[in-house]
């Protein structure tokens, strides 16, 4: 059996695509640029994109199960080509799919739910790998400058969500289901921070940001309105799901999630001034 992975370059889609690999699959890679895919040499990577649905029918051509994103193009922007996507896999005789959300459920997710192909939405409420993007500031000041410090919230590891993944489309059993994916504990922006400085040994300070300063921040780096809006709202008011801790990995792994303690022992050096 061959399962499509997209976005198999990203955070998850390369997990998803080596639990598979693990797991005796055999994976095709969908990418905008193969050229540039790093991927192991028994993926077959093939030439598509998600906001083009005219080039999808040669990657969905003989697949049985598919990781999807909701997002695509080079703004990470909702798709909306979500029934011509649905179309292209009913074509092909794709029989399940994994959703990977991006904090909203639109036209991806809609379109699978009014059609007949078994599908399961996957949200993870924040990856423990968006905590890297405070690195520079760490290493250089031994400081992260955020909003909300201590709003808490459930984060995850992109390995379990890779791992989620693959264990839905290998064996099945989800259909229209929807899984909210956490790590074993909820912890705020701060208690990330602390967890951070244990793992590195080094006192770290927090800078907390008014919501104003961190949405002008935003907007200097290029991000969209929608993005934007999205982050403060999720970040600063998060919904009921991400202040829980959901029992989904260890339910359809088998195994607990990794914590952030963990994560943040396995990436200490990323946080490590240099020299």
């Amino acid at each position: 059996m061959t399962f499509l992975v997209t976005g198999a370059t990203g955070k998850v889609g390369r997990h998803v695509v080596g639990e598979l690999l693990r797991a005796g699959q055999r994976v095709r890679a969908l990418t905008r640029d193969p050229a540039r895919a790093d991927l192991p040499e028994q993926v077959e990577v093939v030439r598509g994109d998600l906001t083009d649905p005219r080039t999808l029918g040669p990657a969905f051509d003989g697949v049985v199960g598919a990781h999807l994103l909701t997002v695509g193009g080079d703004d990470y922007a909702t798709l909306q080509t979500g029934p011509e996507i649905v179309e292209s896999a009913r074509k092909a005789g794709v029989r399940r799919v994994t959703l990977l959300w991006n904090g909203q459920v639109g036209p991806v997710e809609k379109a699978f739910a009014a059609g007949d192909l078994e599908w399961t939405a996957l949200q993870p409420v924040d990856f423990m790998s968006n905590t890297l993007t405070w690195a520079p500031a760490i290493k250089e000041r031994g400081e992260v400058r955020e909003p909300f410090a201590d709003v808490p919230g459930g984060v995850v590891d992109e390995r379990d969500v890779g791992a989620v993944a693959a264990a839905v489309l290998a064996r099945g059993g989800h259909a229209g289901r929807t899984y909210v994916l956490t790590g074993p504990q909820v912890l705020s922006q701060r208690g990330r921070l602390a967890a951070i400085a244990e793992a590195i040994g080094r006192p770290l300070r927090f800078v907390e940001l008014t919501e104003e300063q961190a949405r002008e921040r935003w907007r200097q780096a290029g991000y969209g309105e929608e993005l934007i809006e999205l982050l403060a709202s999720w970040q600063g008011n998060p919904p009921p799901e991400a202040l829980c801790v959901s029992p989904a990995v260890r339910e359809i792994t088998g195994r607990e999630p990794r914590s952030f303690a963990q994560w943040a022992a396995d990436h200490a050096d990323a946080f490590r001034p240099e020299g």
